[in-house]
């Protein structure tokens, strides 16, 4: 079922209002930045670090994937997620025609305007999401890597067109980062994806640890599951590693919150070995103040 909040902003800012009235930039600016202090809890904690000038720019994107990931994960069926998907890709397709009507996209086409923002990213993580409605398993790793590459990697790219740092070498570590923390989140999150009826964990990978479905059906932090999930970290954790030499190529102004999403996603790893893999029991997660010691960490440098 919908939740209620995400109801209440559907009839609200849905495809009817939508279309009855154009928003005002001053009404897009403000909505995105209200819905971004209020739903994500670590997007704020990396605000404080962000340059003044950066920050409501981040609230528009941060808003529009907001609103996508509401439109796959927060209504009624799959049926009405991908028409709704459907009508914010025609809203995306109308911003960069110069039409734009929802407050999201008045803000945002202000963003994309000035950073010199391609389509690309935005369509992509559209994609995903579609996806998401259609596909529950992965057969293999590289099929699952393939959806991240849709899932994850234009969330850093939009960033690094932010900082205006963008090029090849650069998105590549980004993207590393960015597929590093993508399975960080989905080893966390096993309980919660079972739940939903969605496994991340490739299917030839199930196999050859011999955890089958009805292991997952029973929650089993067996052996085999504990093997295979530590297996699927490390190889999580080789993805951040990789991409770290990122936080010394962007510019200063961004420094800081690449390296702190960085380590966040490695100090989730940890959380997961320390509790030995059992994330069927709970969610491994960090505290606030763990998460205010990662930002200490990473303004003064420290390991």
């Amino acid at each position: 079922m919908p939740s209620p909040n995400f109801s209440a902003e559907l009839a609200a800012y849905g495809p009817a209002p939508t279309a009855a009235r154009q928003a005002t930039l001053a009404e897009g600016r403000a909505y995105c930045r209200t819905l971004a202090q209020r739903h994500y809890e670590n997007f704020t904690v990396a605000s404080w670090l962000l340059p003044r000038a950066l920050r409501q720019h981040f609230y528009h994107i941060y808003a529009y994937c907001r609103w996508a990931d509401d439109l796959a994960d927060e209504v009624a069926g799959r049926e009405e997620s991908l028409a709704l998907l459907a009508w914010w890709g025609g809203e995306l397709d109308a911003m960069f025609a110069g039409t734009s009507r929802h407050p999201v996209f008045v803000a945002l086409d202000e963003t994309v305007r000035e950073f010199q923002i391609p389509k690309q990213p935005f369509a992509d993580l559209l994609t995903a999401f579609r996806q998401d409605q259609r596909v529950s398993r992965y057969e293999t790793f590289d099929d699952l890597l393939a959806y991240c590459r849709n899932s994850a990697c234009p969330v850093g790219r939009l960033v690094l067109y932010l900082g205006r740092a963008h090029d090849e070498e650069r998105a590549a570590l980004s993207d590393s980062i960015c597929i590093g923390l993508q399975l960080a989140n989905f080893w966390q999150d096993v309980a919660d994806d079972w739940d939903r009826g969605r496994v991340y964990l490739p299917q030839e990978v199930c196999r050859r640890a011999g955890y089958d479905e009805a292991m997952f059906a029973g929650r089993q932090c067996n052996q085999a599951f504990r093997r295979m999930l530590g297996d699927e970290v490390a190889r999580a954790e080789s993805y951040l590693q990789a991409g770290m030499p990122l936080v010394g190529k962007v510019p200063k102004t961004l420094r800081l919150d690449v390296e702190l999403f960085a380590r966040g996603g490695l100090a989730i790893l940890e959380k997961i070995r320390e509790v030995n893999f059992d994330v069927w029991a709970r969610r491994p997660e960090l505290s606030k103040r763990e998460k205010l010691r990662l930002a200490w960490r990473a303004w003064w440098g420290k390991p």
